[in-house]
């Protein structure tokens, strides 16, 4: 009997590491959250070539509008001081002083954003860049051979915002989004953003582009998405609001479930195992290692 017990046991033990490789090597979208801002200085086209020189298909990153109404790379409406220094080096005492919707991209190229010291991210690679037009990125990633790359692109917006780091027209700011996308294949972008309103003005201008919707400070339910009156392509919470049963839920309704921002190895090892779609990461280096690791 106690053999039979130990084969057993044997048996379930090689039964659930074979699963758990099965995760691992199962298509997992792995998405360099802000350009892998870990790694490199966040939103940059440095940090972009970086990431997919990594092997990542799949960028994340914000845009929002600068004074001349063109789409810029930016998760922040202003020059964040944890990270950014002013057109003359130095340390920026005023955040709100530096309003990116109200200057012009020749003065936005004159801030450096990569090599002032991030503690929140010590092993990011220090070095000078700007934040950069979206079209100038796609250009970039075009001439560096990336012409498969794919693009998760959050469009930045607050009811509180409005008039003041963007249009006040949702259309208005969705259609210049939208016109800097045009040559880009659909199967090469997803839009996504916590307002809704952009999310369907989106739809309403352009039913073809896929949408996610993304989610953070609330308790998700199996009901989170009924209000939505369009269609979307994938759900992005927060990754500590999520289970393995709305997981397969939200999977099972026909949802790409792509959680974010997942650094920490253990956290991506488990939604691996749970089969989420894809990982937005600051990190994907340590998936890379994960997954090496467990062959």
């Amino acid at each position: 009997m106690a053999l039979f017990v130990l084969s057993c046991d044997t048996s379930n033990s090689n039964s659930e590491m074979n699963s758990r490789k099965q995760a691992f090597n199962a298509k997992i979208d792995i998405q360099g959250h802000r350009g892998a801002r870990g790694l490199w200085p966040e939103n940059s086209i440095y940090g972009f070539i970086k990431t997919a020189q990594l092997g990542i298909k799949t960028l994340e990153m914000d845009v929002l509008l600068n004074g001349d109404g063109e789409v810029l790379v930016s998760h922040d409406p202003y020059f964040n001081s944890q990270f950014c220094l002013d057109e003359n080096g130095n340390e920026i005492t005023d955040e709100k002083e530096y309003n990116l919707y109200q200057m012009s991209q020749s003065e936005i190229d004159k801030f450096d954003c990569g090599s002032k010291l991030y503690l929140r991210f010590p092993e990011q690679e220090k070095i000078k860049v700007t934040k950069p037009l979206l079209k100038d990125l796609l250009i970039s990633m075009e001439k560096e051979g990336f012409d498969a790359i794919n693009y998760n692109i959050e469009i930045k917006s607050r009811k509180e915002w409005r008039g003041i780091y963007q249009p006040v027209s949702i259309d208005d700011y969705v259609k210049k989004v939208l016109k800097t996308l045009d040559q880009l294949p659909y199967d090469r972008y997803n839009l996504q953003s916590f307002d809704i309103e952009i999310l369907r003005s989106i739809y309403q201008l352009d039913p073809k582009v896929r949408l996610a919707y993304l989610i953070e400070e609330q308790e998700l339910s199996k009901t989170t998405i009924d209000s939505l009156d369009f269609p979307i392509y994938a759900f992005s919470p927060d990754y500590n609001l999520l289970s393995e049963e709305l997981v397969a839920y939200y999977q099972s309704i026909g949802l790409k479930v792509i959680p974010w921002t997942v650094n920490e190895k253990s956290d991506m090892k488990r939604l691996a195992e749970w089969g989420v779609n894809g990982i937005i990461t600051d990190y994907p280096n340590r998936w890379i290692e994960l997954a090496q690791s467990d062959q």
